[in-house]
């Protein structure tokens, strides 16, 4: 696994890990936690590309 595939996997993690979080209780920024899911999944499928 190449560094962009690891960012893409902890930002991953970190957005749903938000998401579920902001479904729960209102915190300040949990919009923030979507684009975190989008970018995460973006850089695991670019990430690949670059083997």
């Amino acid at each position: 696994m190449n560094h962009v595939q690891a960012a893409g996997t902890a930002l991953t993690i970190a957005g749903v890990t938000g998401y579920v979080i902001g479904v729960f209780a209102f915190y300040p920024g949990r919009g923030f936690s979507l684009a975190g899911v989008m970018v995460g999944l973006t850089l695991l499928s670019v990430g690949g590309a670059f083997r």
